[in-house]
């Protein structure tokens, strides 16, 4: 099955869930892509001591998941696109939720 995810937060625990989801669905026999949309675009490198968002990101990428960020969503915060979360439109967004036979949004 293709598993599409659409993350909004970068809430430690719902974001690591997110991705811990990604990752096990890969693990199975999926393929998993997932888009960050709004504050999400800030999960790459966000550390806690419970929720390590950035582990499972990188557990993630290391599958072979595909990770897609918001253009829009980077530039209102300054930030650059980077290997694992490349600038993306709303036109790959829409693209993911056409290609997944499930679209997941946390």
């Amino acid at each position: 099955m293709r598993i599409g995810i659409i993350l909004e937060t970068k809430e430690y625990e719902k974001a690591w869930n997110a991705f811990r989801f990604a990752v096990t669905a890969i693990k199975i026999g999926h393929e998993v892509k997932v888009f960050l949309m709004g504050e999400a675009v800030e999960c790459e490198g966000l550390t806690h001591e419970k929720y390590n968002v950035d582990v499972q990101l990188k557990n993630f990428v290391k599958a072979g998941g595909e990770i897609l960020a918001c253009g829009t969503c980077l530039k209102s915060r300054q930030l650059d696109s980077t290997e694992a979360c490349p600038v993306s439109t709303m036109v790959d967004c829409v693209n993911v939720v056409v290609w997944a036979d499930k679209t997941v949004t946390f």
